[in-house]
């Protein structure tokens, strides 16, 4: 007999222990997100409401199977009524009992959504906030610097006042969604949480890119809850299985024979384009393709004595960045590629491939220098 008494006093205290430390920290929140204070008599009215609840396993049944079962529902109504309670206590309202049996109702929840802190929401939320925990985000909410910060889930989710006290669902309460199948919020009501934050360096031209005018949403690119890349919580694994999701075009390029080092690793997209927005073309990091190749390829800015035009206008006009079959990645093989602009001249006539101009490396067997020549003599790029 003092076995089953003592046994019933601890597994109420393995379910009111908790709940007491979960509702010392929720129950008196203040208008003012992040901040706290707490009731004295918040664990003896709480004891009081499982008291008169009498929250016990059930005892009546000496089948195992059929006991645990009954002490599990008993548990999970206890809980929910528990929480319920907690919720009012926060709210200021007097505790509500229900009758032994009786069953919670889920109501639509009416008014202004409060906040109700990180602890709360984990109560149904384990799982998700265990795998955000891992994440960059995860990790910079556990010591938040301002008070933006200190709000946890509900900075970027809303407050979870009424989303609780409806009983929990998608969208219910009020609760933001960021699912990218959820129509109730636009894209860029969506994007606007985010740069909340984000909206300075690399995001500062945002608004007006390419991507924001064809409703590109944050998470498309970004998986904020999970722990999917090592940086910058991408969608993908890197940052090409990120960009090739849309630019399939240029996975192609990137796997033909010549191209850039992306598929070794020791290039990104990032590396010549900002995919948040910029001040010149095609996402480009610098204000021209130019600039952007002479990050890395220097040798060929320059001054030079004697400039070849088409190298000074745009290295497009030969090469593609991005990959092609011939080398070099040049737009198509020489000698024709010099012959898009060269087709006059005795040596260099096009439709003779038995000419001696056409062999090896064609063209540039005697104009060597064709990105530029310092020589006085190379006023025709051979020196």
């Amino acid at each position: 007999m003092y076995g089953c008494r003592d046994k019933r006093r601890s597994m109420t205290a393995v379910v009111l222990l908790p709940l007491a430390c979960l509702l010392i920290l929720a129950c008196g929140r203040a208008g003012v997100a992040g901040e706290f204070y707490t009731r004295g008599d918040s664990v003896s009215a709480l004891r009081e409401f499982a008291e008169a609840r009498q929250i016990r396993p059930a005892e009546t049944s000496h089948d195992f199977a059929t006991r645990r079962l009954e002490a599990s529902s008993v548990d999970d109504r206890a809980y929910m009524d528990l929480r319920d309670f907690a919720e009012r206590i926060g709210a200021g309202a007097a505790p509500v009992l229900l009758a032994k049996g009786e069953k919670k109702t889920v109501v639509k929840a009416e008014g202004e959504a409060t906040f109700v802190g990180a602890q709360v929401c984990m109560g149904c939320h384990v799982a998700q906030a265990a795998a955000f925990n891992q994440t960059q985000m995860g990790r910079v909410f556990r010591n938040p610097r301002n008070a933006q910060e200190r709000a946890n889930c509900e900075t970027c989710h809303g407050p979870g006042s009424l989303h609780v006290k409806a009983g929990g669902g998608r969208g219910v309460g009020g609760i933001i969604s960021f699912r990218l199948d959820d129509n109730s919020r636009t894209i860029e009501e969506n994007n606007g949480i985010c740069l909340t934050c984000h909206e300075r360096g690399d995001r500062t031209y945002w608004k007006g890119s390419p991507h924001e005018k064809r409703d590109v949403a944050c998470g498309n690119c970004h998986q904020v809850m999970q722990r999917v890349s090592p940086k910058f919580q991408l969608a993908k694994g890197t940052e090409l299985e990120t960009c090739f999701q849309c630019h399939k075009d240029k996975r192609t390029q990137a796997l033909r024979s010549a191209h850039m080092p992306l598929r070794e690793g020791k290039m990104t997209c990032s590396d010549c384009h900002n995919p948040h927005g910029s001040v010149g073309d095609s996402l480009l990091k610098e204000v021209s393709i130019n600039d952007v190749c002479y990050k890395c390829h220097a040798e060929k800015r320059g001054p030079f004595l004697y400039d070849h035009p088409p190298v000074r206008e745009n290295c497009l006009n030969c090469h593609n960045p991005h990959g092609t079959n011939n080398e070099y990645m040049l737009n198509v093989a020489r000698p024709r590629l010099c012959q898009q602009c060269h087709t006059l001249g005795g040596h260099a006539q096009p439709g003779n491939p038995f000419s001696r101009f056409m062999a090896g490396n064609s063209c540039q067997n005697c104009h060597s220098q064709i990105h530029g020549s310092n020589n006085p003599s190379g006023a025709r790029f051979q020196r």
